[in-house]
């Protein structure tokens, strides 16, 4: 079964979001058993530095109907180790500039990283904002929503420009049911610069894509005194 956009169009909060975006957050059809008004359970946590709460499915979702095969990104085996992994959801989607952002952190592709023995490779998913690029990252979503990557730790999706401008309305709403399908979403915006060099200074980086690291930085950093399940402590 293809992938198809649920005719409900799903709202979320985008993480770090630039507020043209207008994601806004409601009750989550790509969550199962959830209802309008259902309020999330909260977990207390030590003091310490804020940590983006998953805003969609934290995991894959028992019972969801796969996507065909021929719609799923490959697996691949890297030769090298990272942190983090970007992986485009599609062609020309901006992991490999993105990579060069965050130290550690390393582009996969368009595929999902095997990992080498229990390890559970962490994902961020990347598309850009056209159709193409969008109905790419829905795919991505469902193969790991239904588990078909069990092994894959997806953090969310960013989701990058594909021409400055505010999205058209129709696009905004199929980026909401995107949205949906992933535990955490990032809104960068158009950066013009980004088209002419190879090598991106942090520093130099907009607003959004500061939070999007300074997120990173601390998911990551809960991943490593908090093991992965299935990953011996």
């Amino acid at each position: 079964m293809r992938a198809v956009a649920p005719k409900q169009a799903v709202t979320n909060r985008a993480v770090g979001a630039d507020a043209s975006t207008g994601l806004a957050e409601t009750s989550n059809p790509w969550l199962l058993g959830t209802r309008p008004g259902a309020a999330e359970a909260t977990t207390e946590r030590p003091a310490g530095p804020a940590l983006p709460s998953p805003i969609g499915p934290a995991q894959p979702q028992p019972g969801l109907v796969p996507s065909d095969a021929a719609d799923h990104l490959p697996r691949r085996s890297t030769l090298q180790s990272a942190q983090l992994w970007w992986v485009g959801a599609h062609g020309g989607a901006g992991e490999s500039t993105l990579a060069t952002l965050l130290p550690g952190s390393a582009a996969a592709g368009r595929a999902w990283p095997l990992g080498q023995g229990a390890e559970r490779p962490t994902v961020v998913l990347v598309s850009r904002t056209h159709l193409a690029g969008l109905m790419a990252a829905q795919r991505a979503a469902v193969d790991w929503a239904s588990g078909g990557v069990p092994d894959i730790q997806l953090l969310g999706l960013v989701l990058v420009p594909d021409a400055p401008g505010r999205l058209p309305r129709a696009l905004r709403d199929f980026a909401r049911v995107v949205a949906g399908g992933v535990p955490r979403v990032w809104q960068l915006p158009w950066v013009d610069e980004w088209r002419t060099t190879t090598a991106v200074a942090p520093a130099q980086a907009p607003g959004a894509a500061r939070r999007l690291l300074k997120d990173l930085s601390h998911l990551l950093a809960e991943q490593a005194v908090t093991p992965q399940e299935g990953t011996p402590s």
